[in-house]
């Protein structure tokens, strides 16, 4: 019998399976942000107080380093595990092309990674313990590892919005599915992010020392102030850049919401540079409450929303525009030695080939109908979209509100017929449609 490469379906109700990955993905970068963008501030910093004699900055590069262990290092470790669990979960054959595609690139960034782990300790530890040169030596090549890591990983999520080149397709090529027109303004404004974070978590531990040196404390708020303007700047200009290379299904979606978007990023962008101007003129102002709410607000109206905003804008694919979302490949790639699994789904139906259907259901009838219509409506759509009345993410009771079976149908077919660019184009037989057609309508949307 004929079956597509499939995995066993992971659902989670109200939410949807991918946003799963989305909520631990967005944690997990807050902590790695800082920690790429910290280790570029320790660089500049220990520049600084080595060329000017400034000892008074080691203290503080110290605090600012045991901060950064234990968040960026400890918790940036215990959620990046997180990522894989729920991205292996929620789209296993996503994760599968990225690791069959640079599984030598993966390796070469935990290499660069490890020297993270073993800097940073060395770092902070033997700070008083080396001279100042060495030291000095080592926040550089401290920094080079990070921003190391962060191209190559950079790279590869890069080939989930698009492949570098169209050659990928014929190549099956690393490098041309790693460079892309997408890959270095995307790069470059996350660098410009964790500038900035890195500016505001300095805020959070400059602020702190104000009891212990009042004089030193301002200026080194000022200083963090201005790095931070500095990156926000520079996050500000390469996302005008990176929104030009996205294509044309990001568009599509960006469509929908482009001037709410726009409206939000000027509204953050204001809130952010009003803060990191007090900063600067009055850094009495910064008190660590404040500093560590500024966090908070950074993880929920910057990350949260601009990771969404990513997620959403590569739909309906999940990976180098031949996976969909929903784990079906949808064109061949022949340097991958990989067929497109749409004819055949189009020909025996979702429930037929794919592996892990119970038999049972293999079959669709009059009693099984709305058991059929609902495990095929989670293999379609609850990659993407929450199915209940309830749903939180992507709810489809914001698209099917009021509708009846026919209505329904029609949209089935309409997204068959690739009527919408955001979604999968998916053919499936007509019992099919009826039987997710019926499932979606008895919800009562």
């Amino acid at each position: 019998m004929d079956i597509i490469g499939q995995f066993p379906l992971f659902y989670f109700p109200e939410y949807g399976s991918a946003w799963m990955m989305g909520i631990t993905g967005t944690i997990h970068i807050l902590f790695s942000h800082t920690s790429v963008g910290a280790a570029m501030l320790f660089a500049f910093l220990s520049h600084k107080a080595y060329k000017e004699n400034r000892s008074d900055y080691y203290p503080y590069m110290k605090k600012y380093g045991m901060f950064l262990l234990i968040f960026s290092y400890v918790l940036g470790s215990i959620t990046g595990p997180g990522i894989w669990y729920t991205a292996t979960a929620a789209s296993p054959r996503g994760i599968s092309a990225l690791i069959h595609n640079f599984v030598w690139v993966w390796a070469t960034e935990w290499v660069f990674f490890i020297y993270e782990v073993i800097g940073v300790f060395v770092l902070v530890y033997f700070m008083n313990k080396i001279d100042k040169k060495t030291h000095l030596q080592l926040t550089y090549t401290f920094a080079l590892a990070s921003v190391g890591t962060l191209a190559l990983i950079i790279g590869i999520i890069s080939f989930m919005m698009w492949p570098g080149t169209q050659a990928y397709y014929a190549t099956g090529s690393a490098s041309d599915a790693f460079f892309g027109i997408n890959t270095f303004p995307h790069m470059f404004l996350r660098v410009g992010f964790m500038i900035m974070m890195s500016g505001v978590i300095g805020l959070v531990i400059s602020s702190a020392m104000r009891k212990e040196n009042e004089e030193l404390s301002n200026e080194l708020s000022r200083k963090m102030g201005y790095v931070s303007i500095f990156g926000g700047f520079i996050t500000l200009f390469f996302f005008v850049w990176y929104m030009g290379t996205l294509p044309d299904n990001a568009h599509a979606v960006f469509a929908f919401s482009k001037e709410t978007i726009i409206q939000n990023r000027i509204i953050l962008t204001l809130v952010f540079m009003s803060y990191f101007a007090i900063a600067i003129i009055k850094p009495k102002l910064i008190h660590p409450a404040l500093a560590s709410t500024m966090i908070a607000v950074i993880l929920i109206s910057g990350l949260w929303s601009g990771e969404k905003l990513r997620e959403s804008m590569r739909k309906p694919y999940v990976a180098g525009q031949y996976i969909y979302s929903n784990q079906i490949i949808s064109r061949d790639v022949p340097g991958k030695n990989i067929k497109s699994e749409l004819p055949i789904i189009a020909e025996k139906g979702l429930l037929q080939v794919n592996p892990f259907v119970p038999k049972n259901l293999k079959t669709i009838t009059e009693e099984n109908k709305l058991e059929a219509g609902a495990l095929l409506s989670k293999m379609a759509c609850s990659n993407c979209h929450s199915l209940e009345t309830t749903g939180v993410y992507r709810p489809l009771k914001d698209k099917l509100t009021g509708m009846d079976k026919d209505g329904i149908k029609a949209i089935l077919y309409a997204m068959g017929d690739g009527a919408f660019s955001y979604m999968p184009t998916l053919k499936l037989p007509e019992h099919e449609y009826d039987a997710m057609a019926e499932y979606l309508a008895s919800l009562k949307y």
